[in-house]
Parts: structure tokens; C-alpha cells; sequence
């Protein structure tokens, strides 16, 4: 007994150090249980939301206008699969079962992010969804390439870099409506109408009502409160709003001199919150959908496990001859 004890003291001493001068946290290394539960919960969600959010875009890669805009955006959700693949490999270092997640998952017990809750019934809404959504999981994302977690910090590099590619995509999407007809412009500016405020809330409910946040930030997860982030993001999209010709649904929107920052309107939570809850727009047509591919994949992994045993038997029974 005393024996653990030590070594949950020294491996406490050690974390601490590793916080302290701001390195890595690798799956080898003693860990809280605390920081451990956190990390998993994190890099969950995380893949879960890359997962689902494949439904949204997805839904348009047939009735894209061009063969162009098809190739694109099959591309983008090629990458959002991706993603979630390296944040699943992430979490599974953490003693997690990636069929545990999945079965979470569709079970209709694991979050994901609440934007993915939302209909896209137009075209523009790929645009609003890789500048707006897109742009806040990069403001939000950036950071975490320098998060405490080895394996976590090195997956978002890569998702970083894709990432920026698709809020372009989407920039680019809404730039060419904004430059077309009127009733592209009225497209564009109804569907930014509709997703401004969930992007907003992305980022999480304000500092005072996210408990998780001030302890991820003292565990180097985090490296800004949500508030923080969410007011880069608006000061950012502010004048890309400008480029575009687009008016951000918001009245309250205004530069504050004083403050070096623009000032923006209160955002409606009960609304964030109720999505949380399963009363969004799509909540269960989005876990229905991954639950009947996940089902109607079954065949594919069984396909894949029983060759995988079956190369495994033949290079047992190679072993043993050459060994006889």
C-alpha cells in the first residue's frame, strides 16, 4: 500500500513538473485520474464531432452545381473522417476502447459539438458552414497544438492544416454567391443569418457557467476560456465580413476603442442548451444516420477481421515451418 502510494507521489511530482515548464504529457507517463478522465471526455467529443459533422456536407456532395464543387467537398469530408480516425487513435492511448466510443456514440449517450444539430437546406450553407464553423474550430483548435497531451498536441497539426483549407472552401463558396445574382446574394446572406450565432456558441457557454474550463486551461489543455476564443473569432470574422459584403446578424455589433475589441450582442443559451439536450433541429436524425452505417458496415469489418485472421494464421504456420 505504502509502495503505491510513493508512486502516485512521485508520478504526481513529475506531472507537475511536466506542467510547469510547459511540455508533454506522453501515454507512458503517470497521470491523474482526474486529467485522464478530462482528456478522454475532450478528445471524444472531439472525434464524435468530426464524425457527425460529415452529415451536413455530405448531404450536398450529389446536388453540388459542379463537378468541381462536388470534387471539393467530397474532399473536405474525406478529411473530416480523417480527423476523427487520428483523435479516436488519440483517445484509445488513453486506455479508452474505440468500440466503446463508438458504441457511446450511437447509442445516443456521448456529446458532440451542438452545431452539427443544424440543417443545411441551401448551397450556402457550405459556405456559411466552412467559413463560420469551420473558422471557429480553427480559432478554437490552434491552440491545442500546443496542448499538454503528446498525442492529442500532434494530431490537431495536421487537422490545423486541413482545417484551414476548408473555412477557404467556404470563404470562397460565399465570395462567388456575394458576387452572383441577387437571389445567390439573398442565399448567402440568409443562411450567415442562420449559423452566426451557433458558431458563436461553439466555443462553449460563457467562463462563469463552464466548469470544466478553468481546470483544463491549469492543466496547459486549454490555453484560453471560452470567452476569450469566442472574441477572437468575432474580431476576426468582422472584417472578412467586410470582403465578402455579408452583414453579421447582429445589432449590437461595434468596434469599442476603449477595449481594442468589437463588442457584440448576448447570444441565446437557452437554445445551446437545448440542443445539448437532444431538442435540436437533427439531433436524432444525425445518431440514426451513424447508427444505420455503422450496422450496415458490420459486414465489412467481419470481411476485414476474418482476413486479418486469416493472414495471422498464415504467418503463424510459416513461422513454425521454419522453425521445425
Amino acid at each position: 500500500m505504502n509502495s503505491a502510494v510513493d508512486t502516485d507521489a512521485a508520478g504526481q511530482a513529475r506531472f507537475d513538473e511536466i506542467i510547469a515548464a510547459d511540455t508533454r504529457v506522453e501515454p507512458t507517463d503517470w497521470m491523474p485520474a482526474a486529467y485522464r478522465k478530462t482528456l478522454v471526455r475532450q478528445i471524444s467529443q472531439h472525434a464524435h464531432s468530426e464524425i457527425i459533422g460529415m452529415q451536413p456536407e455530405g448531404n450536398w456532395i450529389t446536388r453540388a452545381p459542379s463537378l468541381k464543387r462536388k470534387a471539393i467537398l467530397m474532399a473536405k469530408v474525406q478529411d473530416e473522417a480523417g480527423h476523427g480516425l487520428y483523435l479516436y487513435s488519440a483517445a484509445q492511448t488513453l486506455g479508452v476502447d474505440r468500440d466503446v466510443m463508438f458504441e457511446q456514440l450511437i447509442a445516443g449517450t456521448a456529446k458532440y459539438s451542438s452545431i452539427f444539430n443544424y440543417l443545411s437546406p441551401s448551397w450556402a450553407d457550405m459556405g456559411s458552414i466552412g467559413w463560420l464553423v469551420d473558422g471557429a474550430a480553427i480559432c478554437n483548435q490552434v491552440p491545442l497544438c500546443r496542448a499538454s497531451y503528446g498525442p492529442y498536441a500532434r494530431a490537431m497539426v495536421r487537422i490545423c492544416k486541413e482545417e484551414s483549407f476548408h473555412q477557404r472552401q467556404g470563404f470562397e463558396i460565399l465570395l462567388a454567391l456575394m458576387n452572383g445574382s441577387d437571389e445567390q446574394k439573398a442565399m448567402a446572406q440568409e443562411s450567415v443569418n442562420r449559423w452566426y450565432a451557433p458558431a458563436l456558441m461553439m466555443f462553449g457557454p460563457p467562463d462563469a457557467d463552464s466548469p470544466n474550463s478553468q481546470q483544463s486551461m491549469a492543466w496547459n489543455i486549454k490555453r484560453f476560456s471560452n470567452d476569450e476564443l469566442r472574441q477572437r473569432f468575432v474580431d476576426m470574422l468582422v472584417p472578412q465580413a467586410e470582403i465578402l459584403g455579408i452583414t453579421l446578424p447582429d445589432p449590437e455589433l461595434a468596434w469599442n476603442e476603449e477595449r481594442g475589441h468589437y463588442d457584440f450582442g448576448e447570444l441565446d443559451w437557452g437554445e445551446f442548451h437545448d440542443v445539448l439536450a437532444g431538442r435540436g433541429q437533427a439531433n436524432t436524425v444525425r445518431v440514426n444516420r451513424r447508427r444505420d452505417a455503422h450496422e450496415g458496415g458490420a459486414w465489412v469489418r467481419e470481411a476485414a477481421r476474418a482476413y486479418a485472421d486469416k493472414q495471422a494464421a498464415a504467418r503463424a504456420e510459416q513461422t513454425q515451418r521454419i522453425a521445425s
